[in-house]
């Protein structure tokens, strides 16, 4: 028995005097045995509470005393000579059987609530860890999979750089070789001649001979034009730059090892003004460089960051492309709404089209590349009435995403923009402009969240249009009518706005291999802006 209850052998009962009282009068601080306690409880005159003597503990300090009290405050149990102590003075005292039966019952709570909602929960947690795992195996293989396969592509490009680079070397180094030769022979040559020179003039000297000392001619005017030091050396190797941003465009989707917190202020960085009358979208082959399109412009033009126009596209579309994007290999892709095709552009020429629907019932509007190379096209159906995205490999389509498991459309149907992107977690978002709404898929299409805009904030109806993705797997999208860009992380948290970069109706979004934020105004202007260190 547990020593704190043990208060047989200094006991006895207050009535009959015998030893190992069971019980205790809390009221009377008597203690009573079994045959005693209805004598005890049958004096009408007085209240009495009895109550089992393995319910009331030893005082710690007053061995012999029994606890009768407990302290709120000092949340410990006191005997007589505790509470007549002072010690206590001012403090809140409870009965120490009641206080147990409340906390007793207290524990029956807990106890139910741990059985019928707690464990059950932690138990269909622990369930979803096999499947957890078989998912995140099976893109983990998938992932190798790219990886391994990009990167023996990279390994054979960078072998026959190195073959090329090696040929240029080994003949710059000939040439380098058989000039210093050349100079080598010369320099000898003239070495022997001042030598010979030398030798003449000791044996000038040692000779009275007049007719040859006379006839001596000085060369040392001619031996005093000092051959000139070749300058000749090999070119350092630099990497050349688009390398490092293609190493980023094929495994940069990977999630970032560094954390990149938001700043509390964001700021312009740069400004760039195109030519564009309506501009609605931007997009980054790199970081020194923007692919733009516009409202009824059939050209897209590549721009520097000091607003000089690189090259331009002229496409054959009859009122400019609907959308545009910078594949993960830097080609760039845009849909052709009339024509009902997805365009590729290599070298400035249309290297090919992909017919995206074959049935002439839908209108590709929106696309975006994927980090497995794939193609996410936006589509509407002719009658205005249904909206899905189709993912596809090359020319076959991969994957619909439409409905829901209740059989609800995840987009709203409709003229309306729909800029589309995919996030470095393999999400699917989508900026629904008529909805008022982001809605977020997984890779395999399952809804993970919608976001309608923040309560926290008074603001016009949250309008979103341009969207983008950065490194640590935050979306960005521009709330046109409110001129500013609402930042969320991937579970559609809200983290914070843009509002303070005088943005004038911002529509597309893109952001380089630094996290810099591009934003295409509608006015025909596009900002860098940093957000984030």
């Amino acid at each position: 028995m547990d020593p704190e209850y043990s208060l047989h052998d200094v006991a006895r009962c207050h009535l009959c005097e015998s030893p190992g009282p069971q019980l205790h009068c809390i009221i009377c601080k008597e203690y009573l045995c079994k045959y005693c306690k209805e004598k005890h409880l049958s004096d009408e005159f007085k209240e009495h509470k009895a109550v089992p003597l393995k319910f009331i503990s030893k005082c710690k300090k007053h061995s012999l005393k029994i606890c009768y009290l407990f302290c709120e405050r000092c949340n410990v149990p006191l005997c007589g000579e505790c509470v007549s102590s002072g010690k206590h003075n001012d403090h809140d005292f409870a009965n120490v059987v009641e206080k147990l039966e409340n906390k007793k019952c207290v524990l029956k709570k807990d106890l139910k609530e741990l059985k019928k909602s707690i464990y059950p929960k932690y138990c269909e947690i622990v369930s979803g860890f096999p499947i957890q795992k078989a998912d995140l195996n099976k893109n983990f293989q998938k992932l190798i999979t790219v990886i391994n396969k990009h990167g023996e592509e990279m390994r054979r490009e960078i072998d026959n750089a190195m073959k090329e680079l090696k040929a240029d070397l080994f003949e710059m180094n000939s040439r380098h070789l058989t000039a210093l030769d050349w100079q080598e022979d010369k320099i000898k040559h003239s070495v022997s001649e001042i030598t010979h020179f030398i030798s003449d003039l000791n044996k000038l000297l040692k000779t009275n001979k007049m007719n040859k000392i006379c006839a001596y001619k000085s060369r040392n005017s001619e031996f005093k034009r000092y051959p000139t030091k070749l300058q000749l050396s090999l070119p350092s190797f630099i990497p050349q730059k688009i390398n490092k941003e293609q190493i980023y465009q094929q495994f940069g989707f990977l999630p970032a090892l560094s954390i990149k917190p938001l700043i509390d202020k964001p700021q312009i960085i740069a400004s760039i003004n195109t030519e564009y009358r309506g501009l609605k979208n931007v997009s980054c082959p790199s970081d020194e460089q923007i692919w733009t399109c516009g409202f009824n412009d059939i050209v897209m033009r590549l721009y520097n960051l000091q607003g000089e126009v690189v090259k331009s596209i002229q496409t054959k579309t009859l009122q400019g492309p609907r959308h545009m994007s910078v594949t993960r290999n830097g080609d760039l892709v845009y849909t052709d709404e009339d024509a009902r095709t997805v365009n590729i552009v290599k070298n400035t020429q249309i290297h090919f089209r992909v017919k995206v629907i074959r049935l002439r019932r839908w209108r590709p509007l929106y696309v975006c590349s994927t980090s497995f190379g794939d193609f996410l096209v936006l589509m509407d159906s002719d009658d205005e009435r249904q909206t899905k995205i189709v993912r596809y490999s090359g020319f076959k389509e991969k994957q619909s995403i439409q409905y829901n498991p209740m059989g609800h459309p995840f987009y709203v149907s409709g003229f309306s923009p729909k800029y589309i992107c995919e996030n470095r977690n393999l999400d699917i978002c989508v900026a629904d402009l008529r909805a008022g709404a982001l809605v977020v898929v997984s890779q395999a299409g399952h809804i993970r969240f919608t976001y309608t805009g923040p309560s926290s904030k008074a603001r016009k109806t949250f309008s979103p249009i341009g969207i983008t993705t950065d490194s640590q797997s935050r979306i960005l999208t521009t709330d046109c009518y409110n001129n500013c860009i609402h930042i969320l992380n991937y579970d559609g948290q809200f983290l914070c706005y843009i509002d303070n970069c005088y943005l004038q109706d911002p529509r597309g979004l893109c952001v380089d291999t630094r996290d810099n934020l591009f934003v295409a105004e509608r006015s025909g202007r596009v900002k860098k802006i940093k957000y984030c260190r």
